[in-house]
């Protein structure tokens, strides 16, 4: 019998961000959650794992780190990847690879979905392409994302995907202590260095419903009680995603221009002055943590290029930096930068050891 399918209607599909520190468990309990969700034969699931399909260079292991725009980027083109799978899932049409993939990652990214039976390659004759398995299209589908996404701006871009096609979605915080997140990496094949553990468990950002209307369906889960809580709360914020998908809007191009010229001249000097802060107050710590006076030199100037850049990219309208569909104050320009100025200074911290 063949093994692939062509959808009958519209799919129900939902997206599940996992979030939290390196360590907390997120990975053991996304497979854990997988094997739940099709054991009940009521759904299908699919747990994309970021560590498996971008190049181990991000994931924390690499001397020296990758630049934060080369980070930034093949984040951005994993989620080309699973705009491609969604749109065949919702349209029933065969999945390609997009423009100007990476062809490792885009392989990795196959791999993934194959070996959980949710597509299958087309006939070999066939451009490469890949058809949807009876296993995507039979069911209900949860995809479980696995990833620290310890930055709201992180989560909100798979949002924007879920409301691009009206899918559900929700996020799970697994929250972890330190310690016990630094002990579990120190048992791990490949260890992330404990002053990036330390940094991500100052600076994440956790689910805040009450600032971010997009986080409601979130739910905060203490890595111990994991297994516990699948037959409850876990299993009810899955369903409530799936039977409430989020509505699509579709945009007034001629409003939304007006909107962000209005929003970009408000909030411009604003984040202009924050950022000089920013950069001053980061260079003082540089300099507490006695980074050499060449180095210091250094980071002064990408950190003040990086700020241009970002106020270059609020300016025009978010088009290159920035992901966010209109900008509504500073705290997304703080955050965005944050995170790649936090890269940046580790890089230098990392050359003092």
């Amino acid at each position: 019998m063949d093994a692939s399918a062509e959808p009958a209607g519209p799919r129900n599909v939902a997206l599940c961000v996992l979030c939290g520190i390196p360590g907390a468990g997120k990975s053991t309990f996304a497979r854990a959650l997988g094997r739940r969700l099709r054991r009940d034969g009521a759904w299908a699931a699919g747990v994309l794992a970021y560590d498996d399909i971008l190049p181990d260079a991000l994931l924390g292991g690499a001397e020296p780190l990758p630049p934060p725009s080369q980070w930034k980027m093949l984040r951005q083109e994993l989620l080309k990847y699973l705009e491609c799978f969604l749109m065949a899932v919702v349209n029933g049409c065969q999945m390609s690879a997009p423009p100007s993939s990476t062809e490792a990652m885009w392989e990795d990214f196959i791999t993934c979905l194959k070996d959980q039976d949710l597509i299958i390659s087309a006939a070999p004759e066939a451009q490469p392409c890949y058809l949807l398995a009876k296993t995507a299209v039979s069911r209900p589908l949860f995809l479980v994302l696995d990833d620290n996404f310890y930055y709201q701006s992180m989560r909100y871009e798979v949002y924007q995907l879920a409301r691009k096609y009206s899918l559900g979605y929700c996020q799970l915080f697994l929250d972890c202590p330190l310690e016990t997140c630094l002990q579990r990496n120190s048992q791990r094949t490949q260890v992330i260095p404990s002053e990036i553990i330390r940094l991500m468990e100052r600076k994440i950002e956790r689910p805040n419903p009450e600032k971010n209307a997009w986080e409601h369906n979130s739910l905060t889960i203490q890595s111990t009680a994991c297994s516990s809580e699948f037959s409850s709360e876990v299993i009810d914020l899955l369903l409530t995603a799936l039977e409430n998908p989020v509505k699509y809007v579709e945009d007034n191009l001629e409003q939304k221009e007006a909107d962000r010229i209005i929003c970009s001249t408000n909030i411009f000097h604003k984040a202009d002055q924050t950022l000089r802060r920013i950069v001053s107050e980061t260079m003082k710590e540089a300099k507490d943590e006695q980074v050499l006076p060449n180095n210091l030199k250094l980071l002064a100037e990408e950190l003040n290029k990086l700020k241009a850049e970002i106020l270059e990219d609020l300016r025009q309208g978010n088009k290159k930096y920035l992901c966010f569909e209109q900008t509504t104050g500073t705290s997304d320009v703080l955050s965005f930068f944050c995170n790649e100025k936090d890269a940046i200074v580790q890089k230098y911290l990392s050359k003092q050891h």
